[in-house]
């Protein structure tokens, strides 16, 4: 048996008034994931633990099957992980945010989704000039990066930027104990950056500059057992984002590396695709994961999430169906890791759809993939963890 899991990210959402009060899901052409909806069974589950914040570190974790009340350190220990970053015992990491601040307010989260070869040379820049023994700056993609202090501070209460565009950046400052290092760094980034050459070209060419960084998202190194432990199968997992490929190899599982994915609207889909399908011919499960759509969301774009669901069903999901088919017996499973509606900009925690098919499973009363056919559906999953063992020991 082979096992497909294809996350949308932040696909689900709220009704939109533009849309004649549809969702997203339910107003884009969707005629893969519809498939699987409407010919496997499906219903609602819930990724987020109420003790949780709604992040895709979370998400991503309970979808593995990974209690995050029991198995959570922090979101950066992922990312170093998917980065290849080995953390000591002592080490503390921090997401990095290339973003761009105006008169005291956070304008964008990523800086205009600054290419990551022109992030690259700001994360040189700040290395060599607010770098040390202790502070460590690593580069990642496009916006997402990531810092490393040794014995850094642990306990703050810290805010994802893409939750507070638009906002004054003071109401939400790292604070707690050891906020003065943290703050110090993100004001002396401003000093840093403002004096890039980089900067000076992206804003003579109308581009926003990435003229801060955001410091947010801490944690100490994480410890899981694998999916081999637990399942007995090797798997592997596709995605742009360091994050997803961290929490992948903090399961047990083989990063396999696409070109040209990006993590936005011009990732490379059919790739992510075609390279899950040739790992198939000698592991046992894929986990596939798509950005494009949250990144759509959070910049509060309607069009691009379309465009981005669109891409994900017609260039992901239906390359997968496809090419399972010639593997064997299969199952595959859709569904995004979190809600990300538009009217918010940020993750929420209500229950998201999910969609298992295989064949000779017989279907229950979901006719498309969306959220409000998902309440039609069988499945009712409250503790997100639970659900990959109900699509591995799946009886159809």
């Amino acid at each position: 048996m082979k096992y497909a899991i294809l996350i949308g990210d932040g696909m689900a959402d709220y009704p939109i008034a533009e849309l004649g009060g549809r969702t997203p899901l339910e107003e884009a052409h969707t005629p893969n994931m519809d498939y699987i909806a409407h010919n496997g069974i499906g219903g609602l589950v819930k990724t987020i633990p109420d003790s949780r914040p709604p992040g895709s570190d979370v998400a991503n974790l309970e979808i593995l099957g990974y209690d995050t009340t029991v198995h959570y350190t922090g979101r950066s220990p992922l990312e170093a992980a998917g980065m290849g970053i080995i953390l000591g015992s002592d080490d503390v990491a921090f997401r990095c945010n290339l973003v761009t601040c105006q008169n005291g307010k956070l304008v964008d989260y990523s800086a205009g989704h600054i290419s990551t070869q022109e992030a690259f040379e700001l994360i040189e820049l700040l290395s060599d000039r607010l770098g040390t023994e202790r502070v460590k700056f690593h580069p990642g993609v496009s916006y997402r990066h990531l810092v490393v202090i040794k014995d850094g501070p642990e306990r703050l209460c810290t805010t994802p930027p893409h939750d507070i565009t638009g906002q004054q950046i003071d109401e939400h400052l790292p604070r707690g104990e050891g906020q003065e290092l943290i703050r110090r760094l993100m004001f002396n980034s401003v000093d840093v950056l403002n004096t890039a050459e980089l900067n000076r070209r992206r804003l003579s060419q109308g581009k926003l500059p990435a003229n801060m960084i955001w410091l947010w998202g801490q944690g100490r190194s994480l410890r899981l057992p694998s999916i081999g432990e637990r399942f007995g199968l090797a798997g592997g997992v596709v995605s742009a984002v360091d994050l997803v490929k961290g929490i992948g190899m903090a399961a047990g599982l083989r990063v396999i590396d696409v070109p040209g994915v990006t993590g936005y609207l011009d990732t490379n889909y059919s790739g992510k695709a075609q390279y899950a399908l040739d790992a198939l011919r000698e592991l046992d499960l894929v986990y596939v994961h798509v950005e494009a759509p949250d990144e759509a969301a959070h910049s509060a774009d309607l069009r691009a999430k379309l465009q981005a669901i669109e891409q994900f069903d017609h260039l992901v999901v239906a390359k997968m169906l496809e090419g399972l088919s010639s593997l064997g017996q299969f199952r595959i499973m859709v569904l995004p890791d979190h809600r990300t509606p538009l009217t918010v900009r940020t993750h929420t925690r209500e229950p998201v759809p999910v969609a298992i098919f295989s064949e000779n499973i017989t279907p229950d009363d979901m006719l498309a993939f969306s959220e409000t056919e998902a309440e039609k559906g069988s499945l009712r999953i409250e503790r997100g963890h639970q659900l990959i063992r109900q699509f591995i020991d799946l009886e159809e």
